[in-house]
């Protein structure tokens, strides 16, 4: 029988997504070393140092998310940046839950400056706030990019992971991101017209950029294993794609948030609208929305507001 040291060390040795797949997998989710039951985040602080960025992957990274090519970086782009990362700390044997399977609620990313492409980077990663929700727990991944001393962009990615919370858990008060509903937060922005036919391997391409190779993405075979009826786009593409929709009209210093809703599948297609905000405090942003074309069912919801 594999002892839990030894199954670290020869899952340690699979590729990442190889590692983040196995605690989804019927029997294999029981082993030493895979199995996931819950319980607290590690305090764990992971970083890369003296990251130079390559003109030609933003410039793909631009094509397929729908940016113009600048000396600067797309606003979503540092995300990449720091997905390794995410990934490295989520299946590490004593993260709590299992990678594939934890659902990306929401995304909250704040450009303090735009980025050039000849700047070097620090970027920097951790889990935080495990607290409960009416669907089971949720939990943060805080992104920190900074150049030099200088910090320049960050990142909250929520997750949720479906289930009961731990009986044995403290109480926790649910911070009103949580409770107070989409409707709320990101104001309404019909679709106008706009709207986009996405093929079936967009999965694909974006992975082989992004690195995010979940295979709910990638065919409709490995989707249907994970309970979808095809492949679905990437929600971090979504995101991506209407802030390059509004980039022209975006300032450089701004809080782009998003909620997720319901997948998109693919091959598809979306409607696209966004809405100017009126003047309030900070200055005037954007609310922006994903939506079905046919039944209006919401795919994305979000707002682009000046710092």
């Amino acid at each position: 029988m594999l002892t839990d040291r030894l199954a670290d060390r020869l899952t340690e040795r699979l590729p990442t997504m190889a590692r983040a797949a196995l605690p989804a997998v019927p029997g294999v989710n029981l082993l030493p070393g895979i199995r996931k039951t819950g319980g607290a985040l590690p305090e764990r602080t992971l970083e890369r140092h003296d990251v130079a960025l390559d003109p030609a992957h933003v410039g793909r990274y631009a094509a397929i998310c729908g940016f113009p090519r600048k000396d600067t970086l797309p606003l979503p782009y540092p995300h990449l940046l720091a997905f390794g990362l995410h990934m490295e700390i989520m299946t590490a044997g004593d993260f709590p839950f299992p990678a594939i399977g934890t659902v990306h609620l929401e995304n909250s990313i704040t450009q303090h400056r735009p980025i050039a492409l000849s700047e070097e980077l620090q970027v920097t990663a951790y889990a935080e706030d495990l607290r409960p929700h009416a669907k089971g727990q949720v939990f943060d991944m805080v992104t920190r990019v900074h150049s030099r001393a200088e910090l320049v962009w960050e990142e909250t990615s929520t997750f949720l992971r479906r289930g009961n919370p731990a009986s044995s858990a403290a109480p926790v008060e649910t911070p009103p991101s949580v409770v107070e509903p989409v409707e709320t937060r990101f104001p309404d922005a019909p679709a106008t017209g706009t709207t986009w036919q996405l093929p079936g391997d967009l999965g694909r391409r974006y992975a082989a950029v992004s690195g995010d190779h979940n295979p709910i993405h990638l065919y409709g075979l490995t989707a249907k294993a994970f309970g979808f009826p095809r492949q679905i786009a990437h929600g971090m593409w979504s995101m991506a794609r209407c802030v390059g929709a509004l980039e022209n009209r975006l300032p450089d210093e701004v809080r782009v948030d998003v909620a997720f809703k319901k997948p998109i599948l693919l091959p598809g297609s979306v409607a696209f609208g966004s809405r100017r905000l009126t003047e309030s405090g900070g200055g005037a942003g954007y609310t922006f929305s994903l939506s079905n074309p046919r039944s209006g069912a919401p795919h994305l919801a979000g707002t682009a507001i000046p710092r």
